[in-house]
């Protein structure tokens, strides 16, 4: 069946409220590369949103699944747990940022991860309030929508948020907004709104995913290390879409000379299996009674197979490396062609999490940059925008992608920018 047929069967069928992006229809895919229904091939510089730092079925992650399907795909675990979520538990726990005792749970999303850590730090604390910044993305869910500092598309039309949220300016210099001004924000906020002896957690991305890939610079996240441990105040760091080498770390906190309280992560932690987790401070992911966090798919078992297995390829293929390399020659490709192409205002990211912005006549532009993305996707390259203004493109290639198809990917990118100029 074709992909015009299977689209006129989705909009008959689904509710519009699932955003799709492209009409082209996945058939099967491979590593990098995507072949649709009507048989074109694509190179993936999305993977279904940072999910697939190795690759579309890389062969140790379906290995492990197939072997998992032959004993028990699901108990619960909170009925009849197993050992093998017992055993990544122990691994996320020695691995994820911070010192002394750490405790982890799994849940099955992003949205589940970030929800839990705020229950978790509520229980811990005995207070209520968070502190999330402009720009954030923390999930479709109530709470996770409340914690977004996005309106459009996630907040319209769903009514009132939840409340004891409260929103600061994310540092971006180039959009005029220091580190001294975001901090000054947070100070206010504490004499104007919300005494931060009510204030359970911070809640923070180092690098900002939907809100358009800005880093958080090293001295702000110093600083709120320092005013949480002023106050009694518990530091989240979201790495659902950072985690798992796509900075050149295995977390993006490792970027910094800080730890958080507690990490959330999900997207690549089981390479394309839903699959996520909290780990924390062992005393403070007990703050909540028995019975208190859990789920009926947190943690099935062909997730946390997976998972085992990306962790191995991460180690074994040396991917944060491999990030830091493919990021460079990305970087320096996009700044090659700053010259012919005033539209480039800034290239940036960590490792391979990097993303070019694009204004046109001194502003934003989301037009030019949906055109860079329609005119790779005709050439047969997935891109994501992304951003507060619409106008980031996103660059999400599995980690894995082999060389000859990232070259053969920046050769299409160039020829989309220059295509766009003309359009």
């Amino acid at each position: 069946m074709s992909n015009a047929e299977i689209e006129t069967r989705r909009q008959a069928a689904m509710s519009r409220g699932v955003g799709v992006m492209t009409q082209i229809y996945a058939e099967r895919a491979e590593n990098a590369e995507i072949w649709d229904s009507d048989g074109k091939r694509y190179i993936d510089f999305a993977s279904g949103i940072a999910v697939l730092n190795t690759g579309h079925r890389h062969p140790r992650v379906i290995a492990a699944v197939k072997a998992q399907l032959d004993r028990f795909t699901h108990t619960c675990h909170q009925v009849v747990p197993y050992e093998n979520y017992v055993a990544l538990a122990e691994r996320l726990n020695a691995m994820v940022p911070g010192e002394g005792p750490k405790k982890s749970i799994f849940v099955t999303t992003g949205a589940e991860a970030v929800e839990n850590a705020v229950k978790i730090a509520r229980a811990a604390t005995g207070r209520q309030a968070v502190v999330a910044f402009t720009g954030g993305f923390h999930g479709r869910t109530f709470m996770g929508m409340a914690l977004t500092g996005k309106v459009v598309p996630y907040k319209v039309g769903f009514g009132a948020m939840p409340g004891d949220v409260f929103h600061v300016p994310f540092p971006v210099e180039l959009h005029g907004m220091s580190v001294q001004k975001s901090l000054d924000a947070l100070g206010y906020l504490f004499k104007a709104d919300v005494d931060p002896r009510r204030v359970a957690a911070i809640i923070v991305e180092p690098v900002q995913g939907e809100g358009g890939f800005y880093e958080a610079p090293r001295e702000f996240m110093s600083a709120l290390r320092r005013i949480c441990d002023e106050h009694g105040i518990l530091l989240i760091a979201d790495e659902v879409q950072t985690g798992f080498a796509r900075t050149g770390k295995m977390f993006a906190m490792e970027h910094h000379e800080v730890a958080p309280d507690l990490t959330t992560m999900a997207k690549s932690l089981a390479g394309g299996f839903p699959l996520a987790a909290v780990t924390g401070r062992a005393e403070l992911m007990d703050g909540p009674a028995p019975g208190g966090l859990g789920g009926t798919y947190g943690g099935n078992p062909l997730g946390i197979a997976a998972a085992h297995a990306v962790l191995d390829v991460i180690e074994e293929e040396g991917l944060c490396d491999r990030a830091n390399q493919l990021g460079s020659r990305l970087k320096q490709h996009l700044s090659a062609l700053r010259e012919d192409v005033p539209e480039i205002v800034d290239i940036r990211g960590p490792g391979f999490m990097n993303a070019v912005e694009f204004n046109l006549g001194g502003a934003p532009s989301a037009d030019f940059a949906n055109r860079v993305r329609a005119e790779a996707l005709a050439r047969g390259l997935l891109l994501l925008t992304c951003g507060v203004h619409g106008n980031v493109i996103r660059f999400l290639s599995p980690i894995t992608i082999q060389d000859e198809v990232f070259t053969e990917a920046l050769g299409l990118l160039e020829e989309s920018i220059r295509a766009a100029r003309k359009g």
